[in-house]
């Protein structure tokens, strides 16, 4: 693809990042086959390829508009496109460059503003969303239905093992999992002891940076970012051998420190470690012995839901499911597995009505086969399906931990 920014875009980074990446584009359009909104809307506007022309005319210089805005607003950044692209481009990188400079260039309404801020100092503060989240578990008997389904019902973390091993990794404890799913971490701890592995999360890390980030917040993403690094690098250089993800929305973005903070004087180094050492628990599982776990698997089919980050961003397509298999897990057959649950970070929030439409197309192709219940390997895809789906929705180590 020809590509010739303004000076303002041209001779920053981030301009430079996207030109290279604009430029990898042939426009095949095999990227629409594999879109969750173009498959619903039909709109090549709503399609990668029509999304790239879009960024590339806002990138030119060219006349954009809040339909333009819109349109772009729509995209999961479920990088289902980049799993099909043979040309490699990254498109969910093009998009956060571009989002943000497009939020900079014409600043959005003083509602949606106010809409983004909020998500973006409420959610990453993990005590502040905790103590909402207890005070909507408090009303969600009296909430109308709509509003009581985004409300996870109270669950209970069982007690992490109190032995210790020579092997220790790190995971990270994130904002949101602690309080809506506490067990999550503590299961994968059970699992891990059981194979002489020790989990420790550090308890200064925080949120990823993920959705500051992707809201074009990118200075508060980068701090986040920072802060998490700073709370591992002790227990790196004691010798922890991974960072163990059980989230995979975040897995996907600590995997991506290292490019983020690559111009980082300060952190280059750290960050880049830290996504060599990232990984996603499947994927670390999948290297050990499984035979102590066997006895823990449960009875009847279970539906697996490959997030889009672990198998778009994370490229772990098939890793889980090759466990629980071994595990002695008895799958049932999905359908539709590239396609995006609507969840996709704060997607379910901003865009109400489409994430609605994937959530049902996605329950459909999870059930095909009347399973007796669903897991995951992300907690807001967890919480998501959860909220419609007529069978219990878990993480998948919570089945190895039974």
């Amino acid at each position: 693809m020809q590509t010739n920014l303004v000076q303002q875009f041209a001779n920053t980074p981030e301009g430079q990042e996207a030109e290279d990446i604009l430029r990898a584009c042939v426009h095949c359009g095999f990227c629409t086959a594999t879109c969750p909104t173009y498959q619903e809307l039909n709109d090549e506007r709503d399609g990668p390829r029509g999304r790239i022309y879009l960024m590339k005319m806002f990138l030119e210089g060219g006349e954009v508009t809040e339909k333009t805005r819109e349109h772009l607003d729509r995209c999961l950044t479920c990088r289902s496109c980049e799993t099909t692209c043979p040309s490699g481009v990254q498109y969910g990188r093009l998009v956060d460059i571009s989002r943000g400079l497009l939020d900079r260039e014409m600043p959005r309404s003083p509602r949606e503003r106010w809409v983004r801020w909020g998500l973006t100092r409420v959610l990453p503060n993990r005590q502040l969303f905790g103590s909402m989240l207890k005070l909507g578990q408090a009303f969600r008997p009296v909430l109308p239905q709509a509003l009581r389904a985004k409300v996870p019902p109270r669950r209970q973390a069982s007690p992490w093992p109190a032995s210790s091993h020579s092997r220790v990794v790190l995971a990270l404890a994130g904002c949101v999992q602690p309080s809506a799913t506490p067990n999550t971490n503590a299961a994968a701890a059970r699992v891990l002891d059981k194979l002489g592995i020790t989990l420790v999360e550090a308890p200064e890390a925080g949120c990823c940076g993920a959705v500051n980030y992707h809201l074009s917040e990118h200075e508060r993403g980068l701090e986040q970012m920072r802060r998490n690094i700073d709370a591992w690098w002790p227990a790196i250089e004691a010798g922890a051998e991974a960072i163990v993800m059980t989230a995979s929305g975040c897995g996907a973005m600590v995997q991506d420190y290292g490019h983020l903070l690559k111009d980082d004087p300060v952190y280059a180094n750290k960050a880049k470690r830290v996504s060599e050492l990232c990984t996603d628990l499947g994927a670390f599982l999948l290297n050990e012995d499984l035979e102590p776990l066997k006895a823990s698997a449960g009875a009847g089919k279970v539906a697996f839901h490959c997030p889009c980050t672990l198998q778009h961003a994370m490229k772990q397509t098939g890793v889980v499911e090759q466990v629980l298999t071994r595990a002695g897990v008895d799958l049932a057959q999905t359908r539709d597995k590239h396609l995006c649950c609507g969840s996709a970070g704060t997607y379910s929030v901003l865009q109400p009505e489409m994430s609605q439409k994937l959530l049902d197309n996605k329950i459909k192709a999870l059930t095909v086969e009347d399973p007796v219940r669903i897991v995951t390997a992300n907690i807001g895809c967890q919480l998501h399906i959860e909220s419609k789906a007529q069978v219990p929705v878990h993480h998948w180590i919570e089945l190895l931990d039974r």
